[in-house]
């Protein structure tokens, strides 16, 4: 549905919605676990209370066959097309850690990670390095590079192994290549122009040098002896919540990247711990001020890269243990789904569907006893493009007027 029919039909009311994302929920039957997902294997009964009166369906991210981004897998959620709002990796992590982009800044999503003495990626992970040891080798980093060329380089350490590298200075552009090969066993690519000029020339000549650079100064560190560096992006400008939907909208969230895209849909956003339970507290004591929550757990889509079933099920199961503290608000419309998929056996996100459950007191009720991706197969809500989430949350909130005579 065209996002122009959507704002044109907005009404404001009282009523409640929150959007409970579990990063990189969707799965696939595991051989090893009897042909179950996580969903399938986890003990969720406050989720199961909820099925049997919800509607359920699955999630296209972006498209059929292919594999979303964490950016783009959350602008769909918020009603935005993800294909004509690409919106990078680095800008999104800036933002969402407290750094105030100016016109011209290029950022970078940064990984510290581990390489052998040829310069091959053993580990982009670092070992999964805790926060503490991230702020320490930032620390190194800001020391030893603060400038390159006539560019001021802003680092912020982030949650884990992460941290956020802002480009600062004349002459920048976000269009260049990730110094990042994505998958371990290969060294680190070059970054690369990808537009003819001047201005990618130097960013990708500046963001090499950075490279290098970190390699120097961790140089004997054992878990953390050089960094990556991928989706390079300058902000963009788009509609919020507030204009669009004229909603009051709050986002919580444990990781950067993901109150940078919530601000730049507008949203307020709050920094809470990992736990669920810490998030629906905080939801629940922003409640009387806001009328869309945007709910973050990223302990699914962590297992699922780390390719471990189990704690993919306790994270699922943490969060339905929380979950009676977010339902005494009684939000009016309670959606719980994914950004993507992030299967335990391809150990990365995928382009397969996500489950989606919608409860409402008129969303319908497809009679499913549990949430999982079979039950979603067959449910009422069919196969959506994320994009239209937004759509079918606010007519089951009475916020949308009918369309036409």
């Amino acid at each position: 549905m065209a996002a122009s029919v959507v704002e044109s039909l907005i009404l404001e009311n009282e009523t409640k919605i929150v959007l409970l994302v579990l990063d990189g929920l969707g799965d696939l039957p595991h051989p090893d676990r009897g042909g179950r997902t996580p969903l399938e294997a986890a003990r969720t009964p406050q989720l199961d209370a909820l099925a049997p009166r919800s509607a359920l369906g699955r999630l296209l991210p972006v498209a059929p066959g292919i594999t979303p981004g964490s950016g783009p897998g959350h602008l769909g959620l918020f009603g935005y097309d993800p294909v004509e709002t690409p919106v990078g990796r680095g800008v999104l992590e800036a933002l969402g850690a407290g750094v105030e982009l100016r016109k011209g800044d290029v950022a970078a999503r940064a990984n510290f990670c581990a390489v052998d003495g040829s310069g091959v990626v053993t580990d982009r992970r670092a070992g999964r390095i805790s926060s503490e040891e991230c702020a320490r080798l930032v620390a190194i980093l800001r020391k030893e590079l603060p400038r390159i060329e006539d560019v001021d380089v802003l680092l912020e350490a982030g949650k884990g192994h992460r941290f956020v590298a802002v480009l600062r200075g004349p002459g920048l552009t976000g269009e260049v290549s990730d110094a990042d090969p994505h998958r371990e066993g290969k060294p680190i690519p070059p970054a690369r122009p990808l537009a003819p000029g001047p201005q990618a020339e130097k960013t990708a000549r500046v963001v090499n040098a950075f490279v290098a650079g970190a390699a120097r100064a961790l140089r004997g560190e054992l878990l953390a002896n050089a960094a990556l560096a991928r989706g390079l992006s300058a902000r963009p400008q788009l509609p919020g919540y507030r204009e669009r939907y004229r909603l009051r909208a709050a986002a919580i969230a444990a990781y950067p990247m993901y109150r940078g895209v919530a601000e730049l849909a507008g949203m307020e956003v709050h920094a809470v711990g990992d736990s669920p339970g810490e998030a629906f507290a905080a939801a629940r004591r922003l409640w009387e001020g806001h009328d869309f929550f945007f709910v973050h757990v990223k302990g699914t889509d962590m297992a699922g890269e780390d390719g471990n079933f189990d704690a993919k099920v306790a994270t699922i199961e943490s969060v339905d243990a929380a979950l009676p503290e977010l339902l005494e608000g009684r939000p009016d419309v309670l959606c719980v789904t994914g950004d993507h998929s992030t299967p335990v056996a391809v150990r990365g996100h995928s382009w397969h569907p996500v489950p989606v459950m919608v409860h409402a007191a008129n969303a319908g009720a497809d009679q499913e006893a549990r949430f999982h991706e079979k039950a979603a197969r067959s449910g009422s809500l069919g196969t959506l493009a994320s994009k239209d989430l937004m759509a079918v949350l606010l007519a089951n909130a009475g916020r949308l007027d009918k369309f036409g005579a």
